[in-house]
């Protein structure tokens, strides 16, 4: 499954209504850290179809990074039935990021 890049139009249907785990990569173009963890982001997404990852650009949509207090870049949100239940800060390796999408 490839990664969805995610607008403030979208994002309700998207992450809040989607019927399966939603991981949020929120990220920057210019962020080097956001970079190097993008094509990890997108090997999870091929290995975990049961699971949706979205990309929102923290440039692009800034109201919505505000409204879920991303302070810093990369920043992962798993969010289940449209909450947040875990969230994660920083250039992660693979292994913690398939940990946190399995719980």
């Amino acid at each position: 499954m490839a990664v969805v890049h995610v607008t403030t139009e979208s994002f309700e249907a998207e992450v809040l209504k989607a019927g399966q785990p939603v991981l949020v990569d929120f990220f920057a173009t210019w962020c080097g850290p956001c970079q190097m963890v993008g094509p990890l982001v997108e090997q999870l997404s091929e290995e975990n179809p049961t699971v949706k990852f979205v990309k929102i650009d923290v440039d692009e949509v800034g109201e919505i990074a505000r409204q879920y207090q991303v302070e810093s870049i990369p920043t992962f949100k798993l969010f289940k039935n449209g909450q947040v239940v875990k969230t994660e800060v920083g250039a992660l390796p693979k292994s913690m990021l398939q940990k946190m999408i399995e719980g």
